[in-house]
């Protein structure tokens, strides 16, 4: 659908406009001419014959053929016909603001979808409803009846779009970008996306040439076109800043009542969008903070943040600050004490040499900011350097909402400085920003290999599965499935005691919960008592798994699940109670390198495990990530995977590698 016709129409109807100032229709008109509209105008109303002098059209039926966009401010019942008037009068667009869709009822949900249907198959660009509609700034058109101003627009060139489910939050972030004097070319609220979705606007809005794309989302509908054009937006250097709600259960309740979202599982959403370097911030405040930032800087480098500061205090503070949210160091802090009061000039020869440091990524002047002159001594000496860079340079004065000197706040807004008054939250979006610099610059294995085929479908026995993924290069014990005692006993006399045997049937998904499993069998005497103790117990099997018994390591987890909406995710974490009681997991993409892989098993809570912990050698973190490699590679090849869950995996020391202890693979049905 061409959003040419929505975002930059030139004629526009609008149904429901008023002449009270104070009414939502008169909003909109307010809006409509205060943008610089000035395209032909149609008024639609049954029961007016003129509004401010401009004559009325009665029904949407009468609005001239081909009209580009139409505005309805209308209640819920009268939009599906209005809409079909729409359809009729081969209309390219259409804005509804009204509720009572699909986050409401069921009852609004099938109206919903009826509208939907509508609109896809006559061809017209809705957005909402539920929404707040948008305001495009830089060709100057407005569809909102949100209380706007329209202020020359920056001609920097550095601009931002706000692009939100929620017209609160959309209008919320607009007008905080907009008080720090950053530019914002476009503001859509998107509401339900029953056509229109937020991918199709950052796709728009990129085409525009925007510096960064802040977006405000509960439920992406569509994932793998968002994860297109975030990569699409990835490769051309634009950042987009995505604050996603729904962490928590009840969370992900209230976006179900707010916009009828049917949210998903939000680490693998967080997984899959971080991998296409989305800057994914949990508060509003690092919304705020991280777009300020790449609206200045879009392609901030991935090293580690050098301090500059004039105190003992903030220097400690912010260290601290910085190990919590995980904000690499580049260099020890420096702390100029009182050096700057008297000579300006130590700010700039001290980050000169820091700017230049390719170790940097970026620069934070963490500084109590003094009296006026002090305050503007400091801005004078970052402008020049900050000009010089595409490093971050960020001022950061302490003090909360102490006064500052106007030709100071001034020098800042005329100069773009990043500018910020407490350095946690400096600190907090530049960890965010970290993150994005290394996803972005990350190696991604594009090239998916041929995987041995995998037949039977559901859940499979364990010998089945650890067979496919001997044939994959996955290590497992050495084994052999029998059906009798005897067959056993010559099994266990191959292999070598001592032994484990475990019951196999696709219905024992859980062999230990029944006392499917026994291990450390040393003898044939105990291998006869524990077959006796368990096989008669269980019933039909498919068989017994005899296997070598493993020597000693450290227990992981490896697993793989094919999510339905976004694809392959990994994941690796400790065994045992540890991955519940500690979260000690990480979620990988499928198309990680095997660098990477190492660098987050190795960042993981209760990594210290996989070093020379407590006496024990350091475990194989390098084979370990092959593994997870090898899962990647299944699961892209063959999407009918639907999970793979190893577990255990041991960890041997360094070098010897690892094995499969336990294995189970889930196929579609």
């Amino acid at each position: 659908m061409n959003l040419n016709r929505l975002l930059r129409p030139s004629t526009v109807a609008v149904a429901g406009a008023s002449p009270d100032p104070r009414s939502i229709g008169g909003a909109i008109l307010r809006n409509l001419r205060g943008s610089g509209f000035r395209g032909p105008t149609t008024f639609v109303s049954p029961t007016r014959d003129e509004i401010d002098g401009q004559p009325c059209v009665k029904s949407l039926r009468d609005i001239p053929d081909g009209t580009d966009a139409v505005i309805l401010n209308l209640p819920r019942v009268a939009i599906r016909q209005a809409l079909g008037d729409c359809v009729a009068r081969n209309v390219g667009a259409a804005v509804v603001f009204a509720t009572g869709f699909g986050e409401s009822d069921a009852a609004g949900r099938q109206e919903q979808d009826a509208i939907a249907k509508l609109c896809r198959e006559g061809g017209l660009a809705l957005l909402g409803p539920n929404c707040l509609g948008f305001a495009n700034y830089v060709d100057g058109v407005c569809a909102s009846f949100e209380e706007l101003s329209f202020d020359p627009i920056s001609t920097s060139g550095r601009r931002v779009a706000v692009i939100a489910q929620s017209g609160a939050t959309a209008a919320n972030v607009r007008s905080a970008l907009q008080a720090r004097g950053i530019a914002v070319s476009h503001v859509v609220s998107t509401g339900n996306e029953v056509v229109l979705q937020v991918e199709d606007f950052i796709a728009y809005v990129i085409n525009e040439g925007v510096s960064a794309v802040a977006l405000y989302v509960e439920q992406i509908r569509n994932p793998l076109a968002f994860l297109a054009i975030a990569r699409r937006a990835r490769d051309v250097g634009v950042p987009i800043i995505m604050l996603h709600p729904g962490r928590s259960d009840r969370a992900r309740a209230a976006a179900q009542s707010h916009t009828g979202a049917l949210t998903g599982d939000y680490t693998v959403m967080k997984t899959a969008v971080e991998n296409e370097a989305v800057v994914l911030v949990e508060t509003m405040d690092e919304l705020f903070d991280a777009t300020a930032i790449l609206q200045r800087y879009p392609r901030p480098p991935a090293g580690g943040a050098a301090i500059v500061t004039n105190s003992g205090a903030i220097c400690a503070l912010a260290l601290d600050t910085m190990q919590d949210v995980g904000l690499p160091v580049a260099c020890a802090p420096i702390d100029l004490g009182a050096a700057g009061y008297s000579d300006a000039g130590i700010f700039t020869r001290t980050t000169e040499p820091l700017v230049a440091d390719p170790a940097v990524g970026s620069v934070i002047w963490a500084m109590t900011g003094g009296g006026p002159h002090q305050q503007r001594s400091k801005v004078e000496a970052l402008i020049p350097l900050s000009r010089r860079t595409e490093k971050p340079l960020i001022l950061t004065l302490t003090g909360d909402g102490s006064s500052l000197d106007p030709q100071f706040l001034q020098a800042v807004r005329d100069n773009e400085v990043a500018f910020f008054r407490s350095p946690e939250r400096t600190l907090r979006a530049m960890a965010a920003l970290h993150r994005h610099a290394v996803a972005r610059d990350a190696e991604r294995r594009s090239a998916v290999c041929v995987v041995p085929p995998l037949t039977g479908k559901g859940a499979l026995t364990e010998y089945v599965g650890k067979a496919w993924l001997r044939e994959l290069g996955v290590p497992v014990p050495q084994g052999q499935l029998v059906q009798t005692l005897e067959q056993a006993q010559d099994a266990a006399r191959t292999i070598g005691f001592p032994v484990v045997i475990k019951a196999q049937a696709a219905s024992l998904q859980h062999k230990s919960d029944v006392g499917g499993v026994v291990v450390g069998i040393k003898t044939p005497a105990e291998l006869s008592t524990a077959w006796e103790s368990m096989v008669p117990r269980l019933g039909a099997l498919d068989g017994v798994l005899v296997e070598r018994m493993a020597s000693a390591g450290l227990e992981m987890v490896v697993g793989a699940k094919n999510d339905p909406r976004w694809g392959p995710i990994i994941l690796v974490g400790l065994g045992g109670v540890w991955i519940e009681a500690l979260r000690a997991v990480e979620f990988l993409p499928p198309d990680i390198s095997h660098a990477r892989a190492v660098e987050r098993i190795n960042a993981m809570k209760g990594a210290a495990l996989l070093g020379p912990f407590r006496g024990q050698p350091p475990r194989d973190v390098s084979a370990l990530a092959d593994l997870v490699l090898t899962l990647g590679n299944a699961m892209r090849a063959q999407p009918s995977i639907v999970e793979i869950d190893i577990n255990p995996v041991m960890v041997f020391a360094q070098g010897a590698g690892v094995l499969a202890l336990d294995a189970l693979v889930v196929k579609e049905e």
